[in-house]
């Protein structure tokens, strides 16, 4: 029998290669946006990225691009609060949302990303899934569960990559999966399938960069 979430399927050949390609071309930042009118033209398929500060989301951006650094990583949780949106070749957006797991942002800060992200998830056409990234280290905690419950409220399927897996010994990996998979289940917007990657030592990027190619 099938596991629940199982993990993704490394890409045929011709994927893999159709997925290099596009990631290895154009990828440029293009604003980064405060408040919902500044979001660009939603006459693009788009995917974004959400974690908890520190989880390693500008890493795994600068990885799947293979460009050091468009995504900025910040040692201060909280402290960026804008949606950063990069064009994809000529019809995607890849967009960065704020670190969310606020300890040192001031209470105001907090509630008008809350606010921003809310009206941000229920307003895009062309969002075509959000990448929840969670540290495999420490699994879904409480804080994950929070972004996850407004996804399943807003109607935006999600899909949970496992960052830093390098990080994890082979045999800890099951325990974590384990975890993960039991707190998806009550999801119902989670995307049926898991992936895992380390920005560091390259793996799951070709299967991250084909999931995302196919989304149009």
């Amino acid at each position: 029998m099938q596991l629940p979430f199982p993990l993704a399927e490394e890409p045929e050949e011709a994927e893999r290669e159709a997925a290099r390609k596009l990631f290895a071309g154009e990828v440029d930042f293009l604003k980064g946006v405060v408040a919902m009118d500044g979001l660009p033209p939603d006459d693009r398929a788009e995917v974004c990225f959400a974690g908890r500060s520190n989880v390693g989301k500008s890493s795994l951006i600068n990885a799947l691009t293979g460009r050091k650094g468009i995504a900025r990583a910040s040692n201060t949780p909280g402290r960026t609060q804008e949606i950063n949106y990069f064009t994809l070749g000529d019809e995607r957006f890849l967009v960065d949302l704020p670190g969310y797991g606020f300890a040192n942002a001031p209470v105001a800060v907090v509630a008008k990303w809350q606010a921003l992200l809310k009206a941000y998830l229920a307003g895009r056409v062309g969002l075509r899934r959000a990448f929840v990234l969670i540290d495999m280290r420490h699994g879904i905690k409480a804080v994950d569960e929070e972004i996850l419950t407004l996804l399943d409220k807003s109607a935006v399927t999600f899909q949970v990559v496992l960052t830093k897996a390098d990080k994890v010994h082979p045999e800890d990996r099951e325990k974590v999966l384990a975890q993960v998979r039991e707190k998806l289940a009550k999801h119902p917007a989670a995307y049926p399938e898991l992936v895992l990657t380390s920005s560091e030592k390259g793996e799951g990027l070709a299967t991250l960069r084909a999931i995302i190619a196919g989304l149009t």
